[in-house]
């Protein structure tokens, strides 16, 4: 089913795809996902969130630095005025400290929002145009609809927008802002909401495509610079792009990997789609069959994506 947005404009054209798609990082990830191009560093950062690690990649030397943590890490956003990342830990919001030498990274915790689900844990997350961080929280075994929809301010106000999922992921926006995408990955419905980018708020959700197998299930997802959607399928082996209004697909980027779990723009001129992927959830016989799953993956595309909004405080 599909709820395409009311929009007066025409038809996107289809982006290209321009050369192979390539593994830069055979890491094996359990569970890959959080990819964040960094403009100030010129550099990707992405998650295993099971393991737990933070990854960044340099493209320009090569060079790779992985950090350890004693819990889940979620999500992540570069600071606007301080150094270091915003991130989403299990239970809740908190930042890390990149500077610092050794693996093991250090993080503080600044909110914590729903003590009262333990069986929950915080998933997918990003900034809005204004700095505020947008994250939902979900069920562990990814089976009851405890997960919730929250916005962290840089002030320290945390605000729950929305409730009953079983698996959060997402949010991207529209190219005006006026809309914002959020998944509940379990089933198979990528929603819309109206977005009110001076409140911060959302209202009027509706089922805006729904995904079927063999398609997988929609995991991550970011905007590019024409408006255009760019989802990871999970369980789908592939990334797709769809148009911001009729929803339906323009681009198929095949992955050999059946997990896909996330999506960015990155490099200097914002043009290389890099997608994370995972080992989690496979058989013995998939792992042997897919070697490269839980590796980060890089494919150049001939449009641009927009840069990742940075956490406002």
């Amino acid at each position: 089913m599909n709820r395409p947005e009311t929009d007066n404009s025409m038809p996107l054209a289809a982006p290209t795809v321009d050369g192979p798609l390539e593994c830069i990082w055979p890491a094996g990830a359990n569970l890959g996902e959080g990819t964040l191009w960094s403009e100030r560093e010129q550099a990707l950062y992405w998650i295993d969130i099971l393991t737990p690690r933070l990854f960044r990649h340099d493209p320009a030397t090569g060079a790779q630095r992985t950090w350890t943590f004693g819990e889940e890490i979620t999500a992540i956003a570069e600071r606007a005025t301080e150094p270091g990342l915003f991130v989403t830990l299990r239970r809740g919001f908190a930042l890390v400290d990149t500077a610092a030498p050794g693996d093991a990274a250090r993080s503080r915790y600044l909110h914590q929002p729903e003590p009262e689900r333990t069986g929950n844990r915080f998933n997918d997350g990003k900034c809005d145009a204004r700095g505020r961080f947008w994250a939902g929280s979900m069920d562990f075994d990814c089976k009851a609809p405890t997960g919730a929809l929250y916005r962290y301010d840089a002030d320290g106000r945390c605000t729950k927008h929305d409730d009953g999922f079983e698996v959060t992921n997402g949010p991207t926006w529209s190219a005006d802002g006026r809309t914002m995408y959020f998944n509940n990955t379990v089933l198979g419905n990528l929603y819309a909401y109206d977005f009110d980018m001076e409140a911060g708020t959302v209202s009027n959700r509706r089922v805006w495509h729904r995904f079927h197998a063999p398609d997988g299930l929609p995991d991550g997802m970011t905007t590019d610079a024409a408006g255009r959607l760019w989802i990871a399928h999970w369980g789908g082996a592939c990334v797709t792009c769809h148009d911001p209004v009729s929803a339906a697909e323009l681009c198929r980027i095949a992955v050999p990997a059946s997990h896909v779990t996330d999506c960015a723009f990155g490099d200097a001129d914002l043009r290389t789609l890099y997608i994370t992927t995972a080992r989690n959830g496979l058989t013995p016989a998939q792992q042997a069959a897919e070697p490269l799953a839980g590796g980060l993956f890089k494919v150049r595309i001939d449009s641009p994506g927009v840069p990742a909004s940075l956490f406002a405080g």
